[in-house]
């Protein structure tokens, strides 16, 4: 889904963006697409002001996809430069052709590479920033993914990453009969105290964990009520989450100074 056939231009996305959204106020009525690409724009936005870029930060995105949210960081958020990391080499070929304009204005700010995020192409002590929207669900190993961004990160730097977790271990067995993505292992969804502990033994430190649900879950249900996926696994996230089994958290780490 994210190779020849481009996710993001499906009806329950816009504005190329691949993401649940951020809803800071939801005002009954149709949604406008407008309204749709501004709700996944804020939620990179949301992730990146808990990050605390600095002008002379070197970031990374990890599952950049198509690289709207990375430029948005770049743009919005000023780091010194940023690299946008995707598995899908046809993810990163769109990314590029999208960004020709501004990588040849900017060549050494945008960086685009193709790589896992079980293996980061890249050497220790690399990044003063790390982040990851809505990413980690495809993520199949979480604690070599924590492993792999302590690594690359220097002392002091910070990881944030987005997305929806089990809030409890045995939510998995329902989680799948409602959710087809679940079921089908295209959506990997851990325990999110699973996750805290696998960022704990990476050796982070002030990992901090936020739930954003109530952001999410009511603004991305209303959405998909208004496009072909309004019955069956569209609609069935907001049950999850009412009946607890499911939340989309914003989690934050930092790398020890020493």
């Amino acid at each position: 889904m994210y190779g020849a056939d481009d996710l993001s231009s499906m009806a329950i996305f816009s504005g190329n963006y691949i993401n649940f959204g951020y809803w800071q106020v939801l005002i009954p009525g149709l949604i406008s697409i407008d309204e749709r690409t501004e709700s996944q724009a804020n939620l990179y936005r949301t992730v990146l002001r808990r990050l605390e870029i600095d002008p002379t930060d070197v970031a990374l995105e990890v599952g950049c996809g198509i690289a709207v949210g990375t430029v948005l960081a770049l743009r919005e958020f000023r780091p010194s430069v940023i690299y946008g990391l995707d598995l899908s080499q046809d993810q990163i070929d769109r990314a590029t052709r999208v960004n020709s304009e501004l990588i040849a204005r900017q060549p050494e700010r945008l960086i685009f590479q193709q790589g896992s995020a079980l293996r980061l192409p890249y050497a220790g002590e690399t990044f003063d920033k790390c982040f990851s929207v809505e990413a980690a669900q495809h993520f199949e190993d979480l604690a070599v993914f924590a492993s792999e961004t302590h690594r690359v990160l220097k002392p002091g730097g910070r990881l944030a990453v987005a997305t929806f977790f089990m809030t409890h271990a045995t939510a998995a067995g329902e989680l799948r009969r409602l959710i087809e993505t679940i079921d089908s292992g295209i959506d990997v969804v851990a325990e999110i105290d699973s996750f805290r502990q696998d960022l704990l033994a990476a050796g982070f430190v002030d990992v901090h964990v936020e739930s954003i649900g109530e952001h999410v879950w009511q603004g991305f249900d209303a959405w998909i009520a208004q496009t072909e996926f309004k019955d069956g696994w569209g609609r069935n996230w907001l049950k999850a989450y009412h009946r607890r089994l499911i939340d989309y958290y914003l989690v934050t780490a930092d790398r020890n100074e020493i």
